[in-house]
């Protein structure tokens, strides 16, 4: 699902979608006009360029996502540590953490989620 990925004003874009969707095409251009400064041409030609993506869809007027926050989030997460990490979790932690003492319940959460998604 490579083409699901998102450029930043994407996301931003989609943050706000997520946030109010289902919602009217006129109200999301009114919103991306207060929060990301975008003229209402520009929200028309986002909404159309994502419902070519697959990633949205307007009907009637009405937008709506194809794609949950968590499904993007989840992409993004393994590709950067694709990209920076070789794959490695282990490596994305060592890094992420750099020299941080955890408490203790961060490890029992760590090790919960770890156990979850044990093979």
């Amino acid at each position: 699902m490579e083409e699901r990925r998102l450029c930043d004003s994407d996301y931003r874009f989609m943050m706000i979608l997520w946030e109010h969707a289902p919602v009217g095409s006129g109200e999301l251009a009114r919103l991306c006009q207060s929060r990301l400064g975008w003229k209402k041409s520009t929200t028309y030609t986002q909404i159309k360029r994502l419902c070519e993506k697959g990633l949205i869809k307007n009907e009637k007027a009405v937008v709506s996502c194809l794609i949950t926050k968590e499904e993007v989030q989840a992409k993004e997460s393994d590709a950067f540590v694709e990209r920076t990490f070789g794959g490695s979790l282990p490596k994305f932690l060592t890094a992420f953490l750099g020299g941080r003492k955890l408490s203790a319940g961060e490890v029992q959460e760590l090790k919960m989620l770890i156990d979850r998604h044990q093979e």
